[in-house]
């Protein structure tokens, strides 16, 4: 009878040992995929500030300023759930001025204007590289968070469920291609 006894508390201590453990693992997952927000949204903001800069500038046509000015500012006042479909319009925007090499090499040709175009290539590029960051922490997150044990005992707790950052983020190829970075 006491040899049933000990090895029933044992299978529960080991249970609870393992479920601690799943539940320290999900709390990592989530405070990861916080980090990797806080480093996307960075990114974003550096991107968007940068274009503006850039449309503000004078150096490109007054046309292309202003589409280029219009998509940075929307993505920078853009509330969350906005947030994806303006930063894609931004991308799309910075696509359509920058798609010709000619519109490059006058933005290089300019005065600050390699600066400019550096910072904005080096933007362009680290904005993929965060957001698949972050996505795959939260594919993660949520593979864990699908299994029954995570369910049925509650180890997520109320941390809501993780959402991935879904936009467009295809550079400028002409900026990216000649870039230098």
């Amino acid at each position: 009878m006491s040899a049933t006894l000990i090895w029933i508390l044992v299978a529960l201590v080991a249970t609870g040992l393992y479920l601690s453990w799943t539940a320290g693992r999900l709390d990592r997952l989530h405070a990861r995929i916080d980090a990797a927000r806080a480093a996307l949204d960075a990114q974003l903001l550096r991107r968007a500030s940068v274009a503006q800069e850039l449309a503000t500038s004078g150096v490109l046509d007054p046309a292309a300023s202003i589409v280029l000015y219009e998509a940075a500012h929307a993505a920078r006042q853009a509330e969350e759930e906005q947030r994806e479909v303006a930063e894609s319009e931004l991308s799309q925007a910075l696509r359509a001025v920058l798609a010709e090499l000619a519109q490059v090499e006058a933005v290089r040709e300019a005065p600050g204007g390699e600066e400019a175009a550096r910072e904005l290539a080096q933007a362009v590029r680290r904005v993929p590289m965060a957001r698949r960051f972050h996505n795959d922490a939260v594919r993660a997150a949520r593979a864990l968070r699908r299994h029954r044990k995570v369910r049925w005992f509650r180890l997520a707790g109320h941390a809501p469920f993780p959402m991935a950052f879904e936009m467009d983020d295809e550079p400028p190829t002409a900026l990216v291609d000649r870039a230098g970075v």
